[in-house]
């Protein structure tokens, strides 16, 4: 059973094909039906270590080796092929919907998706297990590497670039050194009274740079800048070279990027981007800076051009490509979304710190942009990794620029004025933050609407007890917890008790199958919201155009489309298993076609990087956890180029746990306007809406508890 597209080695290749095709061919399938539904549990618990990642690789390795020996296989009848075949496109079906929960399984599903040794072996067990002895070349064993480095790689086009050219080499030359040397501040500890001069921001607070007036720039085509995209190309091109481009989502930040790289000569240039996005980039540069030439890294490389000007990469395939990327001589580096890298312990964060030093080592002023929408998803810190990005910053202290800005201001943390001074110092190095409102007046204005419905009578009644039962459960914990502390009474409720009980049922929940939890409880209700939020589209797509539907989960994005086909309605489907290709397909179905009046989305794989402006009504099926999720699924739709008012449509279970989710929702929404825009709404730190949601369920629980007492007979 080769791999697909290997040719055969030889004669002991044959020998080993006889001894392979003579054990019945259900045996291969039924270990891969065991081992699929071993790997889909494991995920639906959230438990995807390394090892399950490896499971789910070799059988997507052997799936696909089983499926063209049975379509080559010619000893058997046409019906006997058909069920085997039948029989694996289930397995594959299992397989999609277990990746979309998790992005890095996903990765594993690419045809050049590197193979461990531990993938290798695990496939030689899983053959024998079937009764297979695996040909010689796949025991052969190979050479151990280095953890760090054994996935990385070098294009061929890349080392052909630097043969034909050994003048590309990088510029050390003017590069000025990141360091300071000790001066009045450097005895204080400034991070963190910088990232508090954010959080303690004013309504008269800047929120953005001063920028200069916008200049003309010379745009191919009839396309046209507006006034505030011109203005960042302005500030480009006066030689301005760190931007947080926070601008809100839908106001041309990508265009805005492109253009800074050409008023810069940023190139070439790396852009670093969501997987879901990377055809999009390629896109909207031949459009806006055709006479540049762009390319898309695509898993090991072997398809890249090694001669282009701009170079997309995912984030999830950057690992491999880390070592060239950094002797390339970039000088310009762009990350989109950039939100993903807020986790500096995570991989793809430290990657893109590592190139980013290595390019300002290396390059003289190089163009450095972090794009977001949503520069801050939680927590004040999630600051840090940008700025370290930029440059402003490193893991203990400022740079030079903002050292420089920092000690020109006279003032040290013990001063009042150093906190707005401080906060000024680093908007000017580079933040740009405009408001649609403010900048973009011919977009009309966006509104959510919640739409509240009642459930099923049988399913309402059964999610309703669920969230009884859960709430006893808590309310046990709870008095439990109170009879065997020794600390003395607290009159009333003890909120400091109520939150330790719901941190420890959100830790048992992740960890453990307690019974109903407030993740099971929402996937139910999304399911059990699946046909009425559906129906509710389908109405308005008759009586007023496209429609965008958001879904968290593939059963629910299932059930939708089962009926939007049985009531007759084309739809395009925007899901994180797709491959680019397939995904701009229907992309372009849904904005060109007028017969498909609903592009059904996932909210977490669609929710960026999608210009869908021909809908004015978007459906939220299901909750985000965050609303930054769900105002980047929104501006899916109100972006330049859209001429209607538009609306969301947040579908919410009545008398659920769904509604109290959506206020806590709402209620976080205040983090980026206050930080960013100067808005006086309270900011939370780092509390999650799943631990105030069990908050306030315990709360409203003992305070019913504590009323029916009083009211009972003999009651106090």
């Amino acid at each position: 059973m080769a791999r697909a597209g290997r040719r055969p080695a030889g004669g002991g290749r044959t020998a080993s094909r006889k001894q392979r095709d003579a054990p019945a061919p259900e045996d291969v399938i039924s270990v891969l039906a065991r081992a699929v539904r071993e790997v889909e549990a494991t995920v639906e618990r959230r438990r995807v270590t390394p090892a399950v990642r490896t499971k789910f690789q070799v059988v997507a390795l052997l799936l696909r080796e089983e499926n063209a020996r049975v379509r080559q296989e010619r000893t058997s009848s046409q019906a006997h092929r058909t069920e085997q075949l039948k029989r694996l496109d289930g397995i594959a079906t299992i397989l999609a919907k277990t990746a979309v929960r998790d992005p890095r399984l996903l990765a594993l599903l690419a045809e050049d998706a590197e193979v461990s040794e531990a993938a290798r072996l695990l496939k030689r067990d899983m053959l024998r297990a079937a009764g297979i002895e695996p040909p010689p070349e796949e025991i052969a064993p190979t050479e151990p590497a280095d953890a760090s480095t054994e996935r990385r790689v070098v294009p061929r086009s890349v080392v052909s670039r630097q043969l034909a050219n050994p003048f590309l080499a990088p510029d050390f030359s003017t590069a000025r050194p990141s360091t300071v040397s000790p001066r009045r501040l450097s005895g204080w500890e400034l991070l963190n009274p910088l990232l508090s001069a954010f959080e303690r921001a004013d309504r008269a607070a800047p929120a953005c740079m001063a920028l200069p007036a916008p200049a003309p720039v010379r745009v191919p085509g009839n396309r046209e800048l507006m006034p505030h995209q011109a203005q960042l190309v302005a500030a480009a091109a006066a030689g301005h070279r760190t931007f947080l481009l926070a601008d809100e989502p839908g106001l041309g930040k990508t265009a805005q990027a492109l253009l800074a790289a050409e008023a810069a000569n940023a190139y070439p240039l790396l852009v670093v981007v969501p997987s879901v996005v990377k055809v999009n980039w390629v896109r909207e540069a031949g459009l806006w800076t055709p006479n540049r030439s762009a390319t898309v890294v695509h898993g090991n490389g072997h398809t890249v051009d090694g001669f282009a000007q701009i170079v997309v990469v995912n984030y999830e395939v950057l690992d491999r490509h880390v070592g060239w990327f950094g002797d390339f001589g970039f000088r310009g580096m762009v990350v989109d979304e950039a939100h993903f890298i807020k986790n500096k312990a995570s991989q793809r964060s430290q990657h893109v710190l590592e190139l980013s030093e290595r390019i300002r080592s290396r390059t003289a002023r190089p163009l450095l942009m972090a794009l977001t929408g949503t520069p801050l998803i939680n927590d004040i810190e999630d600051f840090r990794a940008i700025w370290q990005f930029l440059g402003w910053i490193d893991e203990t202290e400022p740079l030079a620029d903002l050292m420089d800005s920092l000690e020109a201001t006279g003032l040290t943390p013990a001063d009042r004025g150093f906190y707005p001074a401080a906060r000024k110092c680093v908007i000017d190095l580079g933040i740009v933050r405009r408001r649609k409102v403010d900048v973009a007046a011919d977009i009309p204005a966006r509104r959510t609407a919640d739409l509240p419905v009642e459930l099923d009578e049988k399913v309402g009644r059964s999610i309703r007890a669920a969230e009884r039962d859960l709430a006893r459960r808590l309310v046990a914990r709870y008095q439990t917890a109170l009879a065997n502390r020794r600390s003395g009474a607290v009159e009333g409720i003890d909120h400091d008790l109520v939150r330790k009980v719901a941190t420890w049922e959100q830790k048992d929940a992740s960890t453990t199958k307690t019974g109903e939890n407030v993740f099971s409880m929402m996937r139910r209700i999304g399911q059990a919201k699946a046909g009425l939020a559906a129906d509710y589209a389908a109405q308005l797509a008759r009586s007023a155009g496209k429609v965008v539907f958001f879904a968290k989960h593939v059963d629910v994005m299932d059930a939708a489309e089962e009926a939007f086909a049985r009531q007759g309605i084309r739809y395009a489907s925007i899901r994180g298993d797709q491959t680019p290709v397939s995904r701009q397909k229907n992309i372009d179905a849904f904005v060109n076609d007028p017969e498909v009046a609903i592009a059904v989305c996932s909210l977490t794989a669609a929710g960026v990087g999608l210009n869908l402006q021909v809908a004015s009504n978007i459906v939220l099926a299901e909750l985000s956890w965050t609303n930054a999720e769900q105002t980047q699924a929104i501006d899916r739709s109100h972006r330049i180029g859209q001429t209607e008012p538009v609306t969301a449509w947040r579908i919410i279970a009545a008398r659920t746990i769904d509604s109290r989710i959506a206020e806590l929702i709402d209620s976080k929404a205040g983090l980026a306007a206050r930080a960013l825009d100067g808005s006086d709404e309270e900011v939370w730190s780092s509390a999650d809406v799943q631990h105030e949601a069990l908050v306030a369920l315990l709360t409203d629980a003992l305070s019913a508890s504590s009323q029916e007492q009083a009211v009972s007979p003999g009651g106090h």
